[in-house]
């Protein structure tokens, strides 16, 4: 092996040429320009819109509405580099990441996309040509193997036979020999967006590894061994069929499929880039590309570890492979915050998490114990910033979400430690009253409860030792004592739960070796088939919980209109047009119709149209062109009516808006008159409603300018809602925005107001957009022309703008418009997320008139007037704070006034003085008070009280210098805490509880004795 730890591959494989990962990414795109290819950025790795996928895991995610036919773009060609994380979900690789050659996290995929242009034989040409060509990889022909399709049935139903792909078969024949062409079945060579949708045969490109590649270490095997050592580069999805479900359910056959054939094929192609660069570069494993080597020596100088040295350690308990995983996921975690992900306790940012606490962990495993990833940050950033830009702008603040995870993690881990120990005893205690039971039971009445116990104590701490070497008081050993200690030493075996160890594992993220390693020192066994049961039965729910269904192709009425036309965007003119036609109507309720097609049922909007919604019906109606804005970018609906053309009748009330398919308004109605298809209607929106709205989104985007400005360019919009009530900002920042700043942010905001500048829109390319200073969200999903900038203009601003941003929203003329701004909350939604409310114009002024209504009806209570209420609150607030300390001071009194009642009922344990008893009317600290005076009165012993407190317990334990080296507080508080559902701990000498059960709290310190004989 190479000094730099590097697997190399044998052979002269590829060109002389070293293609860096970059150049490999550079050259894919530029090839596929060439053949008059769109160049489309990477989509989000939050799916814009798709609830089926957790994170954006294949090229073709961000045209999944194109090939179901929801969406229509100006080309017909794309080609893009997408980031795509598999980490959650059904497509979890997680566990393998480190401990494979080409497992990751966040990879790149290189694709190229044809919706309904060109298809199966210019697919397989590009590709060859790409792969083999001198002028391009020039990889070795006879390296090289391809799959097709062979034919079979798709195994969800039954249903059409998938036929055999032998088109594809021949044209491969053009470049590849006979001998090198395998077919495979559905498993292998064949995709399905879904149960139902569009589907097809694909072709697979691999290279042979050579015997290096090979895991198992075989010399000699053929293709199709799946060793590792050939290796899929390229996926070609040849796009041809539409999969639907046929009839209902058969009790027979099951679900029954129909194939039908798409009536525009279409291609989507993936090439993994750190596949294809491991080959190019010569290297076995990906991990051994310039894509990760980088961060592993950045790895392995922040933990202090040698990358070299460590290439040779494969164990997973440190070296190669932990730098493998920290490299890695920090890749993933430096993608997905940069995105719009945090660390959080559900969904995508539980996966996050998981992800970022392994890679604290590895670094753990090589000896950092200090907080390390958040440094990785920028090596990523630095190594990737160029393909992704957004990584420069979101450096600083990944940077600082890292490591403030990396803070809370280091926390989490000590409680974990704690609970396991608290796990760990109760197992122990489990065990050994069930072995002293079943021991009493087989032994007979001779031997007694109390004396058994006091034996079984002397021997277990010292793991079953021969009790004649026990430290401590002497023992007398008899054959009793010798007979009891052989029984344990069969039958004692305490077994820690799996479900709870997986629980720690899961819920704290507490490492599986950690567990191990404690639960073995403690002489505990860990029940691990239980535990990855339990592991098992999580990843179905997280697979169930983003399963989603199967996103349908479009309504086939709405498919259809979209190929013929859009719903020209009124709305952005004005809140009424006239003439407006009617193009489709479906029926979502109301009256039984005897009209419908055979076998639609009577709210089915899956099967077709109607040609006319009679009054009292609801449905979704479709026009050539609208004044109703649709549900979009935060922006809530518009209401309205449709009306004749003379604007005399009532024809429908207008619920709300959407976009079934992009380009398309419908209009949830609900019919006043009869509506028919072809009908011309007037359309009215809520104009006042509609004025309401737009002030608060131009308010949204000076919200968004002035926070930037304010708290930093590292904040950035998390989400947003305007409508005609209110406007809310969600926006990444790490701390609560004080009140100075809140003030500044809401007087910049209205210094623009009333400046009054003329709100300016164009439309434009996203490329243009983007380069001319115009925010674009991530996660937000734009097409890449034909995209609305809305700017706020200012004469005074560098730039000459105040706020440039993408926005498809609606939005006053001029800034003055919203009238005034007032910010009415801040607060914190999520980890690194707060959230800003406020109203403006109406909604300011009702806001104002609230306030002011409160702030004279306080005068009025407190008998002052408005200017003297903050003086005569703070009198009053000082006369609170006196009279409660001087009822502490009371209570205090009081408490200590029961010292003598205390001591008068002393129990004697073996000889060891205990008072253990309930109080009333005693703060916390005079608690601590009658505990210390206790213990001084005792001289030597054990003090515990409990006292109901606001409809909880509050607990305390003392426990006298010379006797703590047998009674613990701590752990005796624990104990008594648990009786009642409560938790605690503390010093040796003090400690302290909170519990829940008032009702239990009498009999719990009568139990006191009992817990106290075993340790006396």
């Amino acid at each position: 092996m190479p000094e730099d730890g590097t697997n190399k591959m044998t052979g002269t494989s590829t060109k002389e040429k070293f293609w860096s990962g970059n150049e490999i990414r550079e050259a894919f795109l530029r090839f596929f320009e060439s053949k008059g290819h769109r160049r489309v950025r990477s989509s989000s790795l939050v799916p814009h819109g798709d609830a089926t996928l957790l994170f954006t895991n294949a090229g073709m995610n961000q045209f999944k509405d194109v090939f179901l036919g929801l969406e229509k773009r100006d080309y017909t060609r794309a080609t893009t580099a997408q980031k795509c994380v598999r980490a959650g979900g059904k497509h979890n690789d997680l566990e393998n990441v480190g401990f494979t050659k080409r497992h990751h996290t966040f990879f790149e995929m290189l694709g190229n996309f044809s919706f309904g242009d060109y298809f199966k034989k210019e697919a397989i040409a590009y590709a060859w040509e790409l792969v083999t060509s001198p002028d391009w990889f020039a990889i070795d022909k006879n390296k090289l193997y391809v799959t097709t399709f062979k034919g079979e049935k798709y195994p969800s139903g039954k249903g059409d036979a998938f036929p055999r792909d032998g088109e594809a078969h021949d044209l491969w024949l053009a470049h590849v020999p006979e001998d090198r062409i395998y077919e495979f079945g559905v498993k292998e060579n064949f995709w399905a967006m879904g149960e139902t949708g569009p589907c097809g045969p694909c072709s697979e490109i691999h290279y042979d590894m050579g015997p290096q590649g090979s895991d198992l270490g075989h010399t000699d095997c053929k293709f199709g061994c799946d060793c590792g050592r050939y290796v899929e580069i390229w996926n070609l999805v040849f796009m041809q069929f539409n999969q639907v479900e046929v009839g209902p359910f058969d009790p027979e056959l099951g679900k029954v499929f129909r194939l039908d054939p798409l009536p525009k094929p279409s291609i989507d192609t993936g090439m993994g880039l750190e596949r294809v660069a491991a080959v190019l570069q010569g290297v076995i494993s990906n991990y051994d590309t310039d894509l990760f080597v980088p961060l592993m020596k950045r790895a392995a100088e922040l933990c202090g570890a040698e990358l070299p040295r460590d290439a040779r350690f494969e164990e997973g308990k440190g070296g190669a492979a932990s730098l493998r995983v920290i490299a890695d996921h920090a890749r993933a975690t430096t993608f997905l915050i940069t995105d719009g992900v945090l660390p959080s306790n559900e969904g995508r940012g539980y996966v996050l998490r998981k992800i970022m606490r392994r890679a604290i962990r590895h670094g753990h495993l090589i000896g950092m114990q200090q907080s390390f990833l958040y440094r990785m940050v920028d090596t990523v950033c630095n190594l990737m910033k160029d393909a992704y830009p957004e990584l420069r702008e979101s450096q600083t603040r990944v940077s600082q979400i890292v490591l403030s995870e990396e803070k809370q993690f280091a926390r989490t881990v000590q409680l974990a430690s704690e609970k396991l120990d608290d796990l760990i005893r109760s197992t122990e205690a489990e065990e050994k009253k069930k072995c002293i039971d079943s021991f009493l039971k087989e032994a007979g009445p001779k031997w007694d409860r109390k004396s058994v116990e006091r034996d079984v104590e002397a021997f277990l701490p010292e793991r079953l030792l021969d009790p004649r070497h026990v430290a401590g008081d002497p023992l007398v050993v008899d054959e009793s004592f010798l007979k009891e200690r052989g029984y344990f030493q069969e039958h004692y075996r305490p077994r820690l739960s799996g479900e709870k160890a997986f629980n720690l594992y899961e819920t704290y993220g507490l490492p599986q070796d950690f567990i191990a390693d404690a639960s073995r020192d403690a002489g505990v066994q860990v029940d691990w088939p239980g535990f990855e049961k339990a592991m098992e039965e999580q990843r179905k729910r997280a697979r169930a919980s983003w399963k989603g269904g199967a996103k349908e192709a479009a309504n086939p009425a709405y498919a259809k209109l979209a190929g013929k036309f859009k719903t020209e965007p009124g709305f952005y003119l004005g809140t009424s047009t006239k003439d407006a036609r009617i193009e489709a109507i479906i029926l979502t309720g109301g009256a039984d119709r005897t009209d419908l097609a055979p076998g639609l049922r009577r709210y089915e909007t899956n099967g077709g149209t109607v040609n006319e919604l009679k009054a009292g019906e609801s449905g979704e109606v479709v026009l050539d062109r609208t004044a109703i804005y649709a549900e979009s970018g935060g922006q809530v609906a518009d209401t309205g009516a449709f009306y004749d053309n003379s604007e005399s009748q009532l024809l429908a009330d207008v619920k709300a808006a959407f976009y079934p398919v992009a380009g398309l308004v419908a209009h949830k109605v609900v019919a006043k008159d009869t509506l028919r298809v072809g009908d011309r209607v007037a359309v009215i929106a809520d104009a006042d409603r509609r004025a309401r709205i737009i002030r608060n989104h131009t308010g949204t985007h000076l919200v968004n300018a002035a926070l930037r400005n304010i708290l930093g360019t590292h904040v950035k919009q998390s989400g947003s809602l305007n409508a005609p009530e209110r406007l809310r900002f969600d926006f990444s920042h790490f701390a609560q925005v004080g009140a100075e700043e809140l003030r500044d942010i809401e007087q910049q905001v209205n210094d623009e107001i009333r400046l009054n500048t003329e709100v300016e829109t164009n439309v434009t390319s996203l490329e243009e957009a983007l380069s001319s200073g115009a925010l674009a969200f991530f996660g937000d999903k734009y097409p890449e022309h034909n995209v609305r900038v809305v700017t706020i203009p200012d004469p005074r601003a560098a730039r000459g703008f105040y706020s440039k941003e993408l926005c498809g929203g609606t939005h006053v003329q001029r800034v003055g418009d919203i009238g005034v701004l007032k910010i009415v909350s801040e607060e914190s939604v999520a980890a690194g997320v707060r959230r800003i409310e406020a109203v403006t114009g109406l909604g300011a002024l009702e806001h104002y008139q609230q306030q002011a209504t409160i702030l004279r009806q306080l005068a009025s209570q407190l008998n002052v007037g408005e200017e003297g209420i903050l003086a005569q609150v703070e009198k009053l607030s000082q006369t609170a704070k006196q009279l409660e300390k001087e009822l502490e001071a009371q209570k205090r009194k009081g408490a200590l006034s029961q010292i003598d009642e205390l001591a008068g009922h002393v129990q004697v344990v073996k000889g060891i003085k205990v008072i253990a008893a309930e109080v009333q009317n005693v703060d916390r600290e005079g608690l601590r008070q009658l505990v210390d005076s206790l213990r001084q009165k005792l001289g030597s012993g054990v003090v515990a009280l409990g006292m109901p407190e606001n409809g909880k317990v509050a607990l305390i334990a003392g426990v006298t210098k010379d006797l703590t080296a047998k009674v613990h507080a701590g752990k005796l508080i624990q104990a008594l805490a648990k009786q009642l559902g409560g938790s605690g701990g503390g010093r040796p000498d003090l400690a302290e509880a909170g519990a829940k059960d008032t009702a239990g709290l009498k009999s719990a310190l009568l139990s006191i004795p009992s817990l106290l004989e075993p340790l006396l």
